[in-house]
């Protein structure tokens, strides 16, 4: 599901909101979790997951193009972890048939 998708998906459910204020209120929620992490601080959504900042070390990496050894710097990244009932939703069989293990979408 892209962004525009998510948008019209609420604005179909609460078609009491104007799509363009529908719009506004999922751009300040994934604003707002951008800020968090951002900030260092973890986002909890119960029941969805809940997103942390996670830092990986420095290390040694290869350049696979010419073999060449690079430094790569530590970096601090997005991590999600899926809620339980998230996964359980996932695991009950959302996938039909056709399109389980069909990663072109």
């Amino acid at each position: 599901m892209t962004r525009s998708e998510l948008v019209a998906a609420v604005a179909r459910i609460h078609s009491h909101l104007l799509p363009k204020d529908v719009e506004r209120i999922v751009d300040v929620i994934l604003e707002e979790i951008s800020s968090a992490l951002e900030k260092g601080d973890r986002v909890e959504l119960r029941g969805f997951g809940a997103f942390a900042p996670r830092q990986r070390q420095a290390r040694t990496g290869r350049n696979p193009r010419t073999g060449e050894t690079v430094d790569v710097e530590e970096k601090v990244f997005p991590f999600f972890k899926a809620g339980k009932e998230l996964r359980e939703r996932v695991n009950q069989g959302v996938l039909t048939p056709q399109t389980k293990g069909d990663t072109s979408s």
